[in-house]
């Protein structure tokens, strides 16, 4: 006959073992988190938005939008710093949107990666004009034409 023994082996599962989150993973948090707001038009500078749609249209480069273009972050053990920088649109208020944009950033960080967000520093590169033409609109728009 064998006997049960109540050993218990090593604590809670959470406390077995450790879990890294890598710093691409709260980037794209971040910056879909951030393109979720309305009145942000697009995240970063019109330099790297460019340079980011060429890169696109390069075979085996990947495709869609690069989720993390325009996002910088730290990533430590239990703390996380993110810097954004946004295009908004024209006519809503910069500050509402800002504080919009951090306050999602903040939730969505804490709550999918378990990191205690410090700061969200955000940078306002342009503003987008409803007259101009979107170098990302443009390029998709010749990609179904071809």
């Amino acid at each position: 006959m064998t006997e049960k023994s109540d050993v218990r082996h090593g604590g809670a599962p959470g406390s077995r073992g450790r879990t890294t989150i890598a710093d691409v993973v709260v980037e794209k948090i971040a910056g879909i988190a951030a393109r979720d707001v309305r009145g942000v038009h697009a995240l970063g500078s019109g330099f790297s938005r460019s340079m980011g749609s060429m890169r696109e249209r390069m075979p085996g480069a990947g495709s869609g939008k690069s989720v993390t273009r325009g996002v910088d972050v730290e990533v430590g053990e239990v703390q996380a710093a993110i810097d954004l920088e946004i295009v908004v649109d024209y006519g809503v208020s910069i500050t509402d949107v800002a504080g919009e944009v951090r306050e999602n950033v903040i939730s969505a960080v804490e709550r999918l990666a378990g990191r205690e967000v410090v700061e969200v520093n955000i940078t306002v590169s342009d503003v987008k004009l409803p007259e101009e033409e979107d170098e990302e609109d443009e390029g998709e728009e010749r990609q179904r034409i071809q």
